[in-house]
């Protein structure tokens, strides 16, 4: 190291710093700044992790573990529900995702610089713990309470598995953890006995996970030596990852639903597909998240997670979209300037440089690149079936709140009533004392329809939601997306071009 060295300016600062400086400094913090300080001029996915962040990290990816069942991320010092965990305790009584939780067990969390392990340690405990939440709901001026029953929490990735139409199965994957290939396999077995012989593969709102799992779930489609994925990067040579030939569903025909959520594995497993010409997807434009980052572990067991290379589908494409160095929050806004520009809601608002063509493998047909895949049917976004006042309804928990009220009460009768699913899909209706309690608990806090029309648009929708939260409650998940599906436009435009 010579004295001009880059490396050698840095020790002296260092050291400078921890010997003249005028108050007493934490050598430990300083250090950690100075790397924080690196990583964050270089692209938005490389970070420091402490000792602590890594085993949290982890843990979500690998099993299961006991708790209230949230994923969160604080945000200027509150605790952000992202997601409640589904089939967990926090989502069964009704915690919803965009929740801060101030308080736990009458300890404030909120706004006290507590710092996320101490958090994690209040809300995690022994199955059948209970656990009190002081909430606070956008829009909703006091704070809500709640009790939870801790349990065991199955960290399950694939959120729904069941035939949507004679002779089509549907597999929904929420992540790409440890057990999913498994879990995969397990609901292909089942669909395939079943009767199926073509797939819809819904991607929607998957935010990846491992670059393995998605490997190993796009071998099942692939041939032998289909080239699923490379990555390449500076100083990473290029690495292939190919299908073995071994593939449950090398011949049926798949559909892959996609949006603007669906991210990093969904996209190597999206991006693989289309460019091979093995099935069709239908959705929005991907997220665009294809850089590759490798654990750099340091010696007291904090972590680097450094961008070294991106991934590249078949025909070539970055999957990356395009980013400023240092600039994490404008890249954070991309999502939101999509919906602003328009271009969820027309496939014509998107234009694509020349440059960007590939062509897919087979059949040769245009794909581009430039970040996310697109679809080969775009679907638009419909913001009128989600009326602003049904989001209201919503994010207040009203909907939630009345059907958990209304299975609470009616179990029994509903378990005696509807023996099957199918009875149940076919015959049930939500009743109308149910709606009319909604409406007028949301009316006393003043939430109202505009007008009459409204309340028309509105109700179809409040209902189904009501049928697949209750289904939900009785029986899984699955059967909560066998009831919404049927209004999911990405859904419905799939099944509208297997008829054709």
């Amino acid at each position: 190291m010579g004295e001009d060295s880059p490396m050698r300016k840095l020790q002296i600062a260092e050291m400078a710093i921890n010997s003249l400086y005028v108050d007493s400094v934490d050598e430990v913090r300083l250090v950690e700044d100075g790397i924080r300080g690196m990583i964050e001029k270089l692209d938005p996915h490389s970070s420091y992790m402490t000792a602590k962040e890594v085993k949290a990290a982890n843990e979500p990816l690998q099993g299961n573990f006991e708790g209230i069942g949230v994923q969160f991320n604080m945000v200027e010092d509150t605790l952000l529900v992202v997601q409640p965990v589904v089939g967990g305790p926090s989502e069964k009584r009704g915690i919803l995702a965009g929740d801060r939780i101030v308080y736990v067990n009458d300890t404030t969390i909120a706004g006290v610089s507590m710092p996320k392990e101490e958090i994690m340690r209040r809300l995690r405990g022994p199955k059948g713990t209970k656990v009190r939440l002081g909430i606070v709901r956008r829009g909703i001026a006091d704070t809500l309470r709640f009790v939870i029953v801790r349990d065991k929490i199955p960290v399950k990735s694939i959120d729904a598995v069941y035939m949507i139409r004679p002779s089509v199965g549907y597999i929904r994957i929420g992540s790409f953890g440890a057990q999913t290939h498994e879990e995969f396999c397990q609901s292909m077995m089942k669909l395939t006995g079943e009767g199926m012989q073509t797939l819809i593969l819904d991607l929607q709102e998957n935010g990846g996970g491992y670059l393995q799992a998605a490997v190993a779930i796009a071998n099942e489609f692939l041939h032998k030596d289909d080239l699923i994925v490379y990555t390449q990067g500076r100083r990473a040579p290029r690495n292939d990852y190919r299908a073995q030939g071994n593939g449950l569903f090398e011949q049926g025909k798949v559909i892959v639903l996609v949006d603007s959520y669906s991210a990093s594995a969904a996209e190597i497993v999206t991006g693989a597909i289309q460019d091979h010409d093995r099935g069709i997807v239908v959705g929005r434009r991907t997220y665009g998240k294809g850089l590759v980052q490798r654990p750099i572990e340091l010696p007291d067991g904090s972590m680097i997670r450094l961008t070294v290379s991106h991934y590249y589908t078949p025909s070539g494409r970055c999957i990356q979209k395009p980013y400023e160095k240092g600039k994490a929050s404008d890249y954070a806004r991309d999502v939101l300037n999509r919906l602003k520009s328009g271009e969820l809601m027309h496939a014509d608002s998107i234009h694509f440089a020349d440059s960007l063509k590939y062509y897919t493998l087979k059949e040769h047909r245009t794909v581009y690149g430039g970040g996310g895949v697109m679809p080969d049917y775009y679907v638009p976004l419909d913001t009128t079936k989600y009326t602003r006042f049904h989001r209201e309804l919503s994010a207040r928990s009203y909907i939630i709140n009345a059907s958990l009220r209304y299975v609470d009460q009616h179990r029994k009768q509903l378990k005696k009533k509807y023996t099957t699913f199918s009875r149940f899909k076919q015959s049930f209706e939500i009743p109308q004392s149910v709606t009319d309690a909604i409406l007028a608990e949301a009316e006393k806090q003043n939430i109202k329809p505009k007008d009459d029309a409204e309340l028309q648009q509105t109700l179809p929708y409040l209902r189904l939601q009501l049928k697949a939260l209750v289904a939900r409650d009785l029986w899984e998940t699955s059967q909560y997306f066998d009831i919404i599906n049927e209004t999911n436009d990405i859904v419905r435009r799939a099944l509208e071009l297997m008829k054709n």
